[in-house]
C-alpha cells in the first residue's frame, strides 16, 4: 500500500509525537533556560514536587453523523489518538443522507446512483474507519474487530475496536438522520427531542454485525448515550453545539439540525450521567459546526494540511476497493471538496473561551473555576496550597466561567445554565452568577438573571458566555451576545435588583465579550464580529458605556483577550489563516478607541483563546498542547507534554509571580509559576496532588 501521507503532515505529527514523548521532564524546550517550578518559587512551591503533567484521562466524543469530528474536533482529535489517549466516539445517525455515494456533479468516475442509503451507510462507516486508523497507526486499512452491545436504551449498537490499539473504539446507534440540515422532517432527531414522534427508528448499514430493528423513544435514546458513558467513564466529554444559532436574513440554523438536537440530546445524557457513582471527574467541550464556514479560517496552514489529508481518506479519494466492501471504502460527497465548505481550515469552541476564570481573592489567595460533572468546580490556593474541586451547589452548568470582583475583595463567578423544562421547547440557556458572602468566605446560591432571548425555537438559545464589571460602589454589569449577535447588558440598580436587557448595539458580534478597566477607571467592552473588533467604552468613570466604535483592526479567528496595560487596553488574538498571536494597544482618551499598530509575538503558531499576565503568554500551541511566551523577549514558544480543554488563565500577584492555570483532559486543574522578569517558563503540575 502506498503512503498516503504527506511530507508537509509527516513533519507535523513528527513534531507532535516528539512534544508528546519528551520525556520526564514535562516540557520539549523550544526557547532555552528551563526552570522547574519549585526553583521559579524559590522552592516554595509543594505541587512542583509531584511529577510534571503530561496528557492523562480518557476521552467519548459524541456526533451525530460520520465525519462530524473529522471536520470540527480535528485537530483535537488527531492530537489525542498522537498522545496515546483513551478515545471512544459515538455516531447518534447512519448518515444516510439520499443514499447516493457520489461527489458533486456526477462523473464517469461517480456517475449517478440510485438511492441505496443502507449501503452509502455502510460506505460512510468503512471511511471514517480507515480514517481513524490512519490517523491511529499510519495504515488506514489497520484491522477493525465489528461486534454488537446492548445500550441501556433496550436495544443495539455496533461496537468497532481498533485491533492494533483496542483503546480506540467506535460506536454507531445507526439511528435515522433528518436528510436535510434545517427542513421539516419530524422523523429525526428534533422531532424526537421535541415530541413530535414518539420514538426514532434505526437505518442499519448494510454490513452492521447488528440485525435487529428497533426504536428509541425521547428517554430511552438519553439513557443509550448515558450508558455509553457510564461504560466508558470518560474524563472529558467532546460534543457538538446544541444552541448554534439562526440567520438572520434566512431563518435558517447555521448548523445541521442534526448536530443541534443531537447535542441536546448529549447534555440531557451527560445529567444522568453525572448522577452515577464512583466514576472518575469530568469535563465538557464542545465544538463549532458549520458557522465555521463564515469565518476566518483559525488553523495555520501545515494544521489544515493534515487535516485534509485525513479527510480525504474518509472521502475515498482514490476510489480504489482496499476494504473489500461492495459498499464502498468511503463518501464520495466529501470527495469533491474535502475541505467541506470551510469547514475543515478551522477549529472552535462554542464554550470555554474565556481567561478570566482565574482570579486574586482576599489577602492573596487565588481560586480558580471550571465547570465538572455539570457543577461549577472551585479550586482555592492558600499559602502555597491549592485545595479542591468543591462544587457549588446546582447542576446544569454549562462549559466556561469567569469572574468579577468587588470593591471589598469578594468574587463573583459567572456561567451560563442550561435547563431543560418538562417539554423539549421548554429548553433554555441563562446566565448565572454565584458571590462570595465576605472576602475569602462561601459562595452563595446561584442567582439567573434569565436570558436576553424569548424563546428557544426562534433563537436557539444562541447567547455567549457572560462578562461583567463592577463599580466603584459595588453594583455589577453583565454583558452577553446575544442570538442576533449584537451586545446586550444588565445592570445592577442600588437597591440590587437588575435592569432589563439592554440594547448596546454592534453586528455580526462572534467571541464573548472581553470587559477590563483601564487605569482611569473607565470600562472597556470588546466584542471580534467577522471583519474587525467593535468597542464600547466609559467616557468617564461610572458614566454608560457609548459605542460600539470601530477599531479598525483586522480579522481575527474569534477568541479575544483583554488587558490593562499603562494607560490603555491591550488586546490580544490570533492572525487568520496563521494562528500567529498579534496585539494591539488601544487608549481612549477622547472616549473613543484609538489603536496603536499591531504587533506579533512570533514563533509557532497555535489556535484558540490566549491569556496574559505580566509578560508571560499562554495558548494552545500548533501541537495542541499548552505553551507559553515572554512578550519582548525571543519569538519562541516553549511546549509542553499535555493537552487540555478550553482557555487558559494566568494572575500576576503583587510580587510579580505570575500563576497560570489549565483544565487537562483528565479533569483536573493544572499550574505553573513563572517568577518576576524571568524569560524561563516553568514547568506544569497537578494543582492538588493525586492521592495514593
Amino acid at each position: 500500500m502506498r503512503d498516503l501521507m504527506p511530507v508537509a503532515r509527516r513533519h507535523v505529527l513528527a513534531a507532535l509525537m516528539a512534544v508528546l514523548t519528551a520525556g520526564t521532564t514535562g516540557v520539549v524546550a523550544v526557547a532555552s533556560g528551563q526552570q522547574t517550578a519549585a526553583e521559579a518559587s524559590g522552592g516554595k512551591d509543594p505541587v512542583a514536587a509531584g511529577p510534571a503533567s503530561t496528557t492523562a484521562g480518557s476521552i467519548v466524543q459524541i456526533v451525530a453523523h460520520p465525519d462530524d469530528d473529522l471536520f470540527f474536533m480535528n485537530p483535537d482529535l488527531s492530537r489525542s489518538l498522537a498522545a496515546g489517549t483513551r478515545l471512544t466516539t459515538t455516531y447518534l445517525t447512519s448518515g444516510e443522507s439520499d443514499g447516493r455515494n457520489e461527489a458533486r456533479g456526477a462523473t464517469a468516475r461517480d456517475p449517478v446512483q440510485p438511492a441505496d442509503r443502507t449501503h452509502y451507510a455502510e460506505a460512510r462507516q468503512n471511511g471514517i474507519r480507515a480514517a481513524y486508523a490512519q490517523m491511529a497507526t499510519g495504515d488506514r486499512t489497520s484491522v477493525w474487530k465489528r461486534t454488537v452491545i446492548p445500550t441501556l436504551g433496550g436495544a443495539h449498537a455496533e461496537l468497532d475496536v481498533l485491533v492494533a490499539k483496542p483503546e480506540i473504539n467506535l460506536v454507531f446507534l445507526q439511528l435515522r438522520e433528518a436528510r436535510s440540515p434545517s427542513g421539516d422532517n419530524p422523523e429525526s432527531l428534533h422531532g424526537l427531542w421535541n415530541g413530535r414522534i414518539p420514538a426514532l427508528g434505526a437505518l442499519l448499514t448494510a454490513g452492521t454485525p447488528v440485525k435487529q430493528e428497533y426504536t428509541y423513544t425521547k428517554d430511552q435514546l438519553t439513557e443509550a448515550i448515558a450508558g455509553i458513558l457510564e461504560r466508558y467513564k470518560p474524563t472529558t466529554i467532546r460534543m457538538q453545539d446544541p444552541t448554534p444559532g439562526r440567520y438572520e436574513d434566512t431563518g435558517k440554523y447555521t448548523d445541521h439540525q442534526d448536530h443541534m438536537y443531537g447535542a441536546r440530546f448529549v447534555q440531557a445524557a451527560t445529567a444522568r450521567y453525572a448522577l452515577v457513582k464512583d466514576r472518575p471527574r469530568f469535563s465538557v467541550q464542545s465544538y463549532l459546526g458549520y458557522h465555521n464556514g463564515t469565518l476566518p479560517h483559525a488553523l495555520d496552514p501545515e494544521s489544515v494540511e493534515a487535516k485534509v489529508g485525513f479527510l480525504k481518506t474518509y472521502a475515498w479519494l482514490d476510489h480504489e476497493n482496499y476494504c473489500g466492501s461492495p459498499s464502498g471504502c468511503g463518501d464520495r460527497k466529501v470527495a469533491g471538496s474535502p475541505t467541506g465548505r470551510n469547514w475543515a481550515q478551522s477549529l472552535r469552541y462554542a464554550r470555554a473561551d474565556s481567561t478570566s476564570w482565574l482570579a486574586e481573592g482576599a489577602a492573596g489567595r487565588l481560586w480558580a473555576f471550571a465547570a465538572v460533572d455539570g457543577q461549577m468546580g472551585v479550586w482555592e490556593r492558600e499559602r502555597d496550597r491549592w485545595t479542591g474541586p468543591a462544587l457549588l451547589p446546582g447542576t446544569g452548568i454549562d462549559p466556561g466561567a469567569t469572574t468579577a470582583g468587588f470593591p471589598d475583595g469578594r468574587l463573583a463567578v459567572l456561567a451560563t445554565r442550561t435547563v431543560f423544562g418538562d417539554r423539549g421547547q421548554d429548553y433554555r440557556r441563562e446566565v448565572v452568577y454565584a458571590v462570595q458572602s465576605a472576602p475569602g468566605g462561601p459562595f452563595g446560591e446561584w442567582r439567573s438573571l434569565g436570558t436576553p432571548e424569548r424563546e428557544d425555537e426562534h433563537s436557539t438559545s444562541a447567547i455567549s458566555g457572560p462578562s461583567a464589571a463592577v463599580d466603584a460602589d459595588g453594583r455589577m454589569t453583565v454583558y452577553v451576545r446575544d442570538a442576533r449577535r449584537t451586545l446586550r447588558a444588565r445592570v445592577q440598580q442600588p437597591d440590587g435588583t437588575f435592569t432589563d436587557w439592554q440594547r448596546l448595539g454592534g453586528w455580526e458580534l462572534q467571541s464573548d465579550p472581553a470587559t477590563v478597566v483601564d487605569s482611569a477607571g473607565r470600562r472597556h467592552v470588546y466584542v471580534s464580529n467577522t471583519r474587525s473588533v467593535l468597542a464600547w467604552i466609559q467616557a468617564t468613570p461610572g458614566a454608560p458605556v457609548q459605542g460600539p466604535f470601530p477599531t479598525h483592526l483586522p480579522a481575527t479567528t474569534v477568541p479575544l483577550t483583554a488587558a490593562r496595560d499603562g494607560a490603555g487596553i491591550r488586546l490580544y488574538f490570533r492572525r487568520p489563516d496563521s494562528g500567529v498571536v498579534r496585539s494591539a494597544l488601544v487608549t481612549a482618551g477622547s472616549g473613543k478607541p484609538s489603536v496603536s499598530r499591531i504587533n506579533e509575538s512570533g514563533g509557532r503558531a497555535g489556535y484558540g483563546a490566549v491569556s496574559v499576565a505580566g509578560r508571560l503568554l499562554t495558548g494552545r500551541a500548533d501541537t495542541g498542547t499548552v505553551g507559553t511566551t515572554t512578550l519582548g523577549g525571543p519569538p519562541a514558544w516553549t511546549q509542553s507534554q499535555m493537552l487540555y480543554a478550553g482557555a487558559p488563565s494566568a494572575v500576576l500577584d503583587p510580587a510579580g509571580v505570575t500563576t497560570t492555570a489549565v483544565l487537562g483532559l483528565d479533569a483536573e486543574l493544572h499550574v505553573s509559576t513563572t517568577p518576576p522578569a524571568s524569560t524561563a517558563h516553568a514547568t506544569w503540575h497537578r494543582a492538588v496532588p493525586r492521592r495514593p
